[in-house]
């Protein structure tokens, strides 16, 4: 029983990561990037090139993905995404829908449609068990790596995003951008680092999930419910919403296949339905659902 929940803490905090950039661009910025798990798959196919082909050790590739992904997303923000920011919800969302196919289409043809697999470095290998019995914990060193980085990610971001001077221009840009743009804000280069650094942040979950759910050209399709859920769920007035519905579906996935392997993601998608029911505008809306 510990062990499952210990393996979903680590599956949604991989969620967590995964999302949390389509969190900040959709909350903070009101931009509907659908693309969002292109960047994931890029950072997952740079970290396996990286390794398996010109074997760089995990943790730099972990931070090239972020970085190098980061940049990727800063071009394509100044070049194709800064357009479309005062278009209508639709156009946004068949504008980013386009670039998923292009990225699906681009990658199947220049890589091949064959899932990609990661040989994780030994010491993240093994596998702690403590306990027995029912209250046996089975701990991954791998999953165990995840949840630490994760949660060292989440303190990173809360903190920047409430307690420095750039989340209160972030704020300030996105309430008001003419009366930011006013104050001596400049609303665009606040604009081109948060969406680097959510695009730096999807290519960093690309990578720590390339050996848990393998990488191929159809992962931003496959994946964009669940990016999505984790938002809708948790609201995107702040990085606790995400952090908690990404915690409660990873739970209810993994303890859902495993006592009720026929339902599938079944479970999932219940307790989405009743969550919503509940609180449509999500966990941790702003006051008064906005």
């Amino acid at each position: 029983m510990i062990t499952i929940l210990f393996d979903g803490i680590a599956y949604g905090m991989l969620l967590f990561v995964l999302a949390v950039g389509l969190s900040v661009t959709l909350g903070l910025m009101n931009f509907i990037n659908l693309a969002h798990g292109a960047f994931a798959m890029a950072g997952g196919y740079l970290t396996v090139l990286l390794m398996q082909r010109l074997g760089v050790p995990f943790l730099w590739c972990l931070l090239l993905s972020f970085v190098l992904v980061g940049l990727l997303g800063a071009l394509l923000e100044r070049t194709l995404y800064r357009p479309i920011y005062g278009k209508s919800p639709l156009e946004q969302v068949l504008f980013s829908i386009g670039l998923v196919f292009m990225a699906v289409a681009a990658v199947d043809y220049f890589v091949g449609s064959s899932q990609q697999t990661l040989q994780l470095p030994e010491w993240l290998s093994g596998r702690t068990e403590i306990g027995q019995g029912v209250w046996q914990l089975g701990m991954g060193h791998y999953r165990l790596f995840i949840i630490a980085l994760c949660a060292l990610l989440t303190i990173a971001l809360q903190l920047i995003l409430s307690r420095t001077r750039f989340g209160s221009r972030l704020r300030a840009a996105v309430d008001d951008p003419r009366v930011a743009a006013g104050l001596g804000i400049n609303v665009n280069v606040v604009f081109l680092f948060t969406f680097a650094v959510g695009s730096g942040l999807a290519g960093l979950g690309g990578a720590l999930d390339a050996e848990i759910l393998g990488i191929d050209p159809t992962f931003p399709l496959k994946y964009m419910i669940y990016f999505l859920i984790v938002v809708c769920v948790g609201g995107t007035s702040s990085i606790t919403g995400p952090l908690v519905a990404a915690l409660l579906l990873g739970i209810a996935d993994v303890a859902g296949k495993y006592f009720i392997p026929s339902l599938g993601a079944f479970i999932v998608y219940a307790l989405m339905i009743v969550i919503l029911m509940w609180r449509p505008e999500g966990l941790f809306a702003r006051k008064g659902g906005q």
